[in-house]
């Protein structure tokens, strides 16, 4: 099977175009995601920090079952306290965590289909 050196060169020419509207894209992406990451402290730090937090709270579910094996009835008691802190708080304080995460998701899925963000 032969190949013709035309349609072999045409090929080429269309598969170096396909990279480098990929790679056009790729920087643009880059670019975003530079600017956003040296715009602002806070937004640099919130995405990590909170799963951080998430890590801890997984991460605490070790001790805790140690402490179930040795000593259930202190396990029991952390538990307790632990729901008792959690309900405690008030309810809008909850209500204030969700409408902010919601409206920061709902926002930023706007942005990405209206264009602005990536």
């Amino acid at each position: 099977m032969r190949i013709d050196p035309l349609a072999r060169s045409e090929a080429d020419a269309g598969t170096s175009a396909v990279a480098a509207a990929e790679m056009a894209v790729l920087q643009a992406q880059m670019a975003l995601i530079m600017a956003e990451a040296g715009s602002d402290g806070w937004t640099r730090r919130a995405r990590p920090s909170f799963l951080y937090v998430m890590y801890l709270l997984l991460l605490w579910s070790v001790p805790m079952g140690l402490t179930a094996a040795v000593r259930p009835d202190m396990a029991a008691a952390i538990t307790r306290g632990m729901t008792a802190y959690l309900a405690a708080l008030p309810e809008p304080l909850y209500a204030l965590f969700g409408t902010g995460y919601l409206g920061y998701t709902a926002a930023r899925q706007w942005g990405k289909i209206k264009g602005v963000e990536r």
